[in-house]
């Protein structure tokens, strides 16, 4: 029935019986026996169809969320297996939220691939409260957050501190004052924030609340490099992760405003079901904490 499932979901995502077969390496009839028999065993029409479109109706909405949770679980049950007499080889669903996935992930892949080649990351980068709905439903078998987890649906583990610096352009008055700022000297500043659900957000939400402020003029950009750019053309300042700021601070695009108070730190966890762990898994856990672990990893 897995197969049955696949071709359902091929289906779905093309939204064509004939684009579906295509990419399947099927012939049209044959993707239609199998969403049929698929229909026939759930008991009920999946699809609405027409010349011109296919769409789910609500049975198949229920049985698309749950066909991609069940699918992950198959590919994970293949690798446990398969982990009994072979090397660390497969397939790694790997989720990270922004900072994480765009400033550090890479150099852990790459560090992984140089020793083990036979396992084959993918990775999706969302915010964090994204990545933690995708470990919920198999969909990952591994995200890395900003910020701590505090349920116990999923196994959370701390894994490294993250310094949160306040940035603004090199040509900031700020950045020219002598000794250190407190957060009334960036009342009439305009703050460049990610977007609500962010774990950069939540981290300057929670600077906020520890110092009892509220900027009176705020933007909302839903990526860390545009706020970067922006912040380096002089639109505002903001709060982002030292690892985010790395070459732009190297290269004098970024200054750093020296705050009471600060960095303020925050979490590095990841997120993994309870079951058992790939070999595949397991390596990449220890290969990022290995990497975590070097101090020269955290110079700024």
């Amino acid at each position: 029935m897995d197969q049955h499932l696949a071709v359902f979901m091929k289906v779905v995502e093309k939204e064509n019986f004939s684009k579906a077969a295509e990419e399947l390496h099927m012939t049209q009839p044959a993707v239609s026996q199998y969403i049929r028999t698929l229909e026939e065993s759930i008991g009920t029409r999946l699809l609405e169809r027409s010349n011109k479109y296919v769409r789910l109706n609500q049975a198949g909405e229920i049985v698309y969320h749950h066909a991609k949770e069940i699918l992950a679980l198959y590919t994970k049950m293949q690798s446990l297996v398969d982990d009994l007499t072979n090397k660390a080889s497969g397939p790694i669903a790997i989720g990270a939220s922004y900072t994480f996935g765009e400033y550090i992930l890479p150099h852990i892949i790459a560090k992984m691939q140089e020793e083990y080649p036979l396992i084959n990351p993918s990775i999706r980068i969302q915010n964090t409260k994204e990545i933690i709905e995708l470990v919920k439903t198999h969909q990952l078998d591994i995200g890395i957050i900003e910020g701590f987890y505090k349920r116990d649906v999923l196994n959370s583990e701390v894994v490294s501190k993250d310094r949160m610096v306040i940035v603004a352009s090199p040509r900031h008055p700020l950045l020219r004052k002598k000794g250190e700022m407190t957060i009334a000297d960036l009342e009439e500043e305009t703050w460049i924030l990610r977007e609500e659900g962010s774990g950069t957000r939540e981290a300057a939400e929670n600077l906020f609340r520890m110092f009892d402020f509220t900027p009176k003029k705020m933007m909302e950009f839903g990526s860390t490099q545009l706020i970067k750019e922006s912040v380096e053309a002089g639109l505002g300042i903001s709060l982002l992760s030292s690892w985010a700021i790395k070459k732009e601070r190297n290269n004098g695009y970024i200054g750093i405003i020296n705050m009471k108070g600060l960095p303020f730190k925050r979490n590095f966890s990841i997120l993994t079901h309870a079951t058992y762990q790939t070999k595949a898994l397991k390596i990449f856990i220890e290969t990022l904490r290995e990497y975590l672990a070097d101090p020269k990893m955290h110079t700024l």
